[in-house]
């Protein structure tokens, strides 16, 4: 037997339920996701970036990607694969990922079943995770469909196959369509330039300067559910510290939040317009320069400024 989760604080191997345990650990949710290529080349993709978001060691991150991937695409060795993923944003993606690699498969003898678990798989003890276990289901071939549609939208270079997938039936995969709308608010408000996380941390520091820690738990009380690791919050951090107008700044180990950051806040300048912009959302390249599309959460579509 395989299981297959988000990272290593999921237990499974001390849940007694036998067989081995692959973690997929990939933030797709944070930069380049290409639409060309499969497993492989959306692996290689995806090692450069993390390596260079986090400062890891190149060659060691695309051998730990690509050793994944073999464990992966050895599933036939095994009579039953558990995917075992919850309800946020990161984990939706990787399920997503995941469902569309083998919905190009026969399976064989190999049974492909699910735990789609409303709450984090993190905290939960061993013992509650075995509990869980019997209740996987077989994995249906709807489900297959629908991951590869959505798998397809969030790596294609036009985001509104996202927004048609919102206006499907995508109860096969009763987490999807929540994490598909988080997704579309990282794209740039119409109205500031600003994505929802960025929104939310100037927010919170208008009320005043905090350390790192309380900051990054005041983040997550306003993004349930949540998402965004520790690495992937500084990242956001040091981008909004880093242009050219400054929205926050830290010193003395607190981050506050600049005049700039304020003006961008209420609306008097436009974070885009003022600093540019060079993030991926999946397979959309977001650059100056370029067409950007925004997110209008009032009416619930984007926007592609010229």
């Amino acid at each position: 037997m395989l299981h297959i989760t988000n990272g290593e604080s999921v237990s499974l191997r001390e849940a007694g339920l036998g067989g081995e345990v692959l973690f997929w650990q990939d933030a797709l949710h944070d930069g380049p996701v290409p639409a060309e290529g499969g497993l492989r080349e959306v692996s290689q993709a995806r090692a450069r970036y993390l390596a260079g978001a986090l400062g890891l060691e190149p060659a060691r991150t695309r051998r730990e990607l690509a050793a994944r991937d073999r464990k992966l695409e050895e599933y036939s060795r095994h009579e039953e694969v558990v995917l075992w993923f919850e309800h946020d944003l990161y984990d939706q993606l990787q399920l997503v990922q995941i469902l569309d690699w083998f919905a190009a498969r026969e399976l064989g003898r190999t049974r492909l079943s699910l735990v789609q678990a409303g709450d984090y798989l993190g905290p939960i003890a061993p013992a509650e995770l075995a509990e869980l276990f019997p209740g996987r289901r077989r994995v249906t071939a709807k489900q297959r469909g629908l991951a590869a549609r959505a798998w397809a939208a969030f790596r294609a270079k036009d985001p509104r196959g996202l927004l048609r997938l919102l206006k499907a039936d995508t109860s096969a995969l009763p987490f999807l369509a929540a994490a598909v709308r988080r997704l579309l608010e990282e794209y740039p408000a119409v109205e500031t330039g600003l994505s929802r996380s960025e929104r939310q941390i100037l927010e919170i520091l208008s009320a005043g300067p905090r350390p790192f820690a309380p900051l990054f738990r005041a983040y997550q009380r306003r993004d349930e559910p949540v998402f965004l690791g520790d690495a992937f919050f500084l990242l956001r951090l040091e981008t909004m510290a880093g242009c050219a107008h400054p929205l926050i700044r830290e010193r003395s180990g607190s981050w506050a939040m600049t005049e700039d950051g304020a003006r961008v806040l209420t609306g008097e300048e436009d974070q885009v317009r003022w600093n540019g912009i060079d993030r991926w959302v999946g397979g959309v390249h977001l650059t100056t320069g370029s067409a950007i599309w925004r997110w209008d959460a009032g009416e619930g579509t984007l926007e592609r400024e010229s």
